[in-house]
């Protein structure tokens, strides 16, 4: 086998994707019927030759890929997987480390370890922490919440991780109303189940009401876990720290966030105060593929008290090293043994872009949101219903129309815009009413294109509004 040549035809491949961002629209070619249907053949019966195995899949898989690498795409909070990222993410592929613990692989170790204190200090978030390299926010408000678990049933001595939940007492947990699903299954993977808890009212933005959450904390008898949230999905809001985090405390509640795209705002100067007193928390949710921009998948289990969290994650055996002072095994953080080295592309993506560098991104997302919702709430017919303060905006079409046809309006304009796919937007229901989501996370997003974005929708709902669609 040729392997220079091999990867020499994959990062062709690769770069002539890259660079015809440009050119592609911002939607699949074809859909997922189509994808299939190219995909489908009988079982391989023998060895292929490597080059025609990887232009098939060239061939087959580009029609059916979505522009998420687009300055335009804004259907979720997706980052653009930045070239650094990207190429070093292409060595971790062809390194083959299986980052499980630092004696098999101890670049990737170390990578991890030095990657994870640039975290906490972008982020000022206690340095004592522990961070755990995970798939994504999902994963990391599970494993974040399984050491939330395994604390407070300890503090009424009971071993949660030996003997389970059965007999154990029972866990109140309080979370806000418009907290997100994953955070909801996270609970339903852990045994604390997605309805067993007390959902907590929230404001007009999704914020958790403090009068609210101080009478939920009242009913708490025994051990408690609160959850809060950092940039809610469709407002970017964010809950009230200085204020909820105490008052948790003081009843003795392990205080969780899931900030998987909001505790960004940390490593922005000038959106930092949003997030003032998230570092009271003790353990916090957030990912790398959105604003650090690592490639997929790589997310961020941090946990205050390093003990908790190894309690809850460390998988142990007699074949696998023990980890002496000094040392730190990568799967002693989270829920895998085998696992990506997810720490390379985050050290390369820090060190490519600096604490300066990603506090610019941050801010120029931030700012390319506000200049599309300028520009549509000064159409007539467009209501921005939300105050953009981060990089999400919800709309709705038709103002002055009757709730069914804003809401049937507002889909068409959505539709119309993936067909079109000169900008992905997505939809969703917003106190019971449907609206558009713009969120704005990739590196090339800036102000030109925020003015393409917003000219393009404002198209958009012309011709709908017309008919003419």
């Amino acid at each position: 086998m040729d392997i220079e040549a091999l990867f020499r035809q994959a990062a062709d491949e690769a770069a002539r994707f890259r660079n015809s961002v440009s050119d592609r629209l911002h939607r699949p070619g074809e859909d997922y019927a189509a994808a299939l249907h190219a995909f489908e053949e009988p079982l391989p019966e023998t060895i292929s030759e490597p080059r025609a195995v990887i232009e098939a899949l060239v061939a087959r898989a580009d029609p059916g890929l979505n522009l998420m690498t687009g300055p335009r795409f804004f259907g979720w909070v997706i980052g653009g997987s930045h070239p650094v990222g990207v190429a070093a993410d292409m060595l971790t592929s062809a390194w083959g480390q299986n980052a499980g613990n630092h004696s098999a692989a101890p670049a990737a170790s170390a990578a991890e370890a030095i990657s994870a204190r640039w975290l906490l200090e972008l982020l000022d978030l206690p340095r004592e922490s522990s961070v755990g390299f995970v798939t994504g926010a999902t994963v990391a408000n599970f494993t974040c919440l399984a050491a939330a678990r395994g604390e407070v049933l300890r503090n009424k001595g009971w071993d949660v991780d030996a003997q389970g939940l059965f007999g154990a007492p029972p866990i109140t947990v309080l979370i806000g109303d418009d907290a997100h699903t994953t955070v909801f299954s996270a609970l339903q993977f852990l045994g604390l189940g997605r309805d067993r808890v007390i959902r907590i009212a929230t404001d007009g933005e999704g914020r958790i009401r403090p009068d609210a959450f101080v009478a939920g904390l009242a009913t708490i008898d025994g051990p408690a876990i609160a959850i809060l949230q950092a940039g809610q999905i469709n407002t970017g809001a964010f809950d009230d720290f200085a204020e909820l985090i105490p008052a948790a405390k003081a009843r003795g509640a392990w205080v969780h966030v899931d900030g998987a795209f909001g505790l960004w705002a940390r490593a922005c100067p000038d959106k930092r105060p949003l997030a003032a007193a998230v570092d009271l928390a003790d353990s916090w949710a957030t990912d790398g593929h959105k604003w650090l921009q690592t490639p997929y998948d790589c997310g961020y289990a941090i946990v205050r008290d390093e003990l908790a969290h190894r309690r809850a994650m460390t998988i142990a055996a007699s074949y696998l090293p023990l980890a002496q002072a000094g040392e730190r095994d990568p799967s002693h953080y989270v829920p895998e043994l085998s696992r990506r080295a997810r720490g390379f592309a985050t050290w390369a993506m820090i060190k490519y872009l600096g604490r300066s560098g990603i506090a610019e991104l941050v801010e120029r997302n931030c700012h390319a949101a506000g200049e599309i919702a300028r520009m549509l709430a000064a159409r007539k017919g467009i209501r921005v219903l939300n105050r953009v303060q981060l990089n999400q905006a919800i709309v709705q079409f038709g103002d002055g129309l009757g709730p069914d046809a804003q809401d049937r309006m507002t889909q068409d304009v959505i539709a119309l815009l993936q067909k079109e796919g000169q900008v992905f937007v997505g939809g969703a229901e917003w106190r019971g009413r449907q609206v558009m989501r713009i969120s704005v996370s990739n590196y090339q997003t800036d102000e030109d294109q925020a003015e393409q974005a917003a000219e393009a929708i404002l198209g958009a709902y012309a011709r709908v509004s017309s008919g003419m669609a």
